[in-house]
């Protein structure tokens, strides 16, 4: 009889086999995928109220859980996961390098494609989640050890139906009470692409607003969600200047690299992009230009937690600081927090937890709250949190999600506006 060894606290290993496959005896065997959400989108913006959940169960009954991107390309999205389930079905959760290049391998259009990465991404950070389980470590412990225990977090989302200056400041002040140490909101209304004098004064008064009703005492984070052309991002940041804000998140239209390098050539300010980078290879390309001071690539955009520590590494050569952008669901924010826990180039990471959806927080029981501005990291095994699998269940929904036309699904709710 072969005899086999145990390794960790499930698999087992046959040392005469020759064959890489043949060796594990852990496999994914059930690949599960959950569309749940709201009817009625309670939360900060319309993409709030939905999450597209991935469930792996391996051959000894380990599960698994990842978080998919569901921003205006739910279906398309939940049927990229069924085609990436075709190449990782059968395939042993703990060798994620290898699983993540047979995927590449078969997915031509992979580098380009968001509805590829995120789908890819979500069954990495589950396989994370089973490798945790698998050895009985929280993720942070597989990548090195606690570099902190705890993640200053900035607050997002928390302006939703803000117009007029007064209103920013008012809700302001109430998330200053919570104990954050620092704010990020979009100020530009309704403009895109290019912004007149009239748009430059209400934006200005906006984060003039903010400024002092905070008494100068928060961090500001300025969102332009890469939606101006340079011109216009230049002439913002030179009427930003006197708020010395910490970082200005997507200036320019995303896809436009040049552009990106004259925002730099014209002004001091520091600059972050990320949310919408889909590979390392963009990274390397953005920081050997020394385009960027922040970089907020996102989990579940990038590759899940196997790519991102790439990045990590990357921005780190570089001396550049990573704020994840972190917007879209509890399994998310739970794999990001063990990712900033485990990294030296930490800055600060984004959170929209206080603004959730009830149903978000009750998917990992309520056990990633913001504490004084800070996120305590979780230590159990995996992603580090408990599901409640029976949201899954209650909270199912289906079809496209809901779409208003007179406002882009990017934006935080009623705020495409101007007074």
């Amino acid at each position: 009889m072969t005899e086999k060894k145990r390794f960790g606290n499930h698999a087992s290993i046959d040392p005469n086999s020759d064959s890489l496959e043949d060796r594990w005896v852990l496999k994914i065997t059930n690949v599960d995928i959950f569309h749940i959400g709201a009817s009625d989108y309670s939360g900060s913006a319309a993409w709030a109220a939905n999450s597209i959940i991935l469930k792996l169960t391996t051959s000894d009954g380990l599960i698994g859980f990842g978080e998919a991107v569901p921003t205006l390309r739910t279906q398309p999205v939940i049927q990229s996961l069924r085609e990436v389930s075709r190449v990782y079905m059968g395939k042993d959760p703990l060798e994620v390098e290898r699983n993540w290049h047979e995927w590449h391998r078969h997915d031509f259009y992979l580098p380009v494609s968001f509805e590829s990465t995120t789908a890819v991404s979500a069954f990495d950070i589950a396989c994370w989640d089973i490798m945790g389980k698998h050895f009985g470590a929280p993720i942070h412990q597989l990548l090195g050890g606690a570099m902190r225990s705890r993640v200053r977090m900035y607050s997002n989302g928390w302006y939703d139906n803000c117009v007029i200056p007064e209103q920013f400041a008012e809700k302001a002040k109430q998330v200053a009470t919570l104990g954050y140490t620092a704010l990020k909101f979009d100020p530009f209304g309704d403009y895109y692409d290019w912004i007149d004098e009239r748009g430059l004064k209400i934006a200005h008064d906006r984060v003039k607003a903010v400024k002092e009703a905070t008494g100068g005492k928060l961090e500001l984070l300025i969102e332009h969600h890469g939606r101006f052309n340079p011109n216009s991002a230049i002439t913002i940041a030179k009427s930003f200047e006197e708020f010395d804000p910490l970082l200005m998140e997507e200036p320019i239209h995303p896809e436009n690299i040049e552009g990106l390098r004259k925002y730099r050539a014209a002004t001091r300010l520091r600059i972050a992009v990320g949310e919408r980078i889909l590979t390392k290879e963009h990274v390397a390309t953005l920081l050997a230009a020394n385009l960027i001071d922040f970089l907020q690539a996102d989990i579940t955009n990038i590759g899940g937690v196997t790519q991102s520590r790439k990045i990590a590494a990357l921005a780190e050569s570089y001396g550049v600081e990573i704020a994840f952008h972190n917007a879209f669901g509890s399994i998310q924010n739970a794999t990001t927090l063990q990712l900033d826990a485990s990294i030296p180039n930490f800055l600060v990471q984004e959170s929209f937890y206080d603004v959730f959806p009830q149903w978000k927080k009750l998917l990992v029981r309520d056990q990633l709250q913001v504490e004084n501005g800070y996120s305590t990291v979780p230590t159990r095994p995996g992603i580090g949190v408990e599901i409640d699998e029976r949201i899954l269940e209650e909270y199912a929904v289906g079809g496209q999600e809901y779409f208003d036309p007179a406002e882009p699904v990017w934006v935080v709710k009623g705020t495409w506006k101007s007074p």
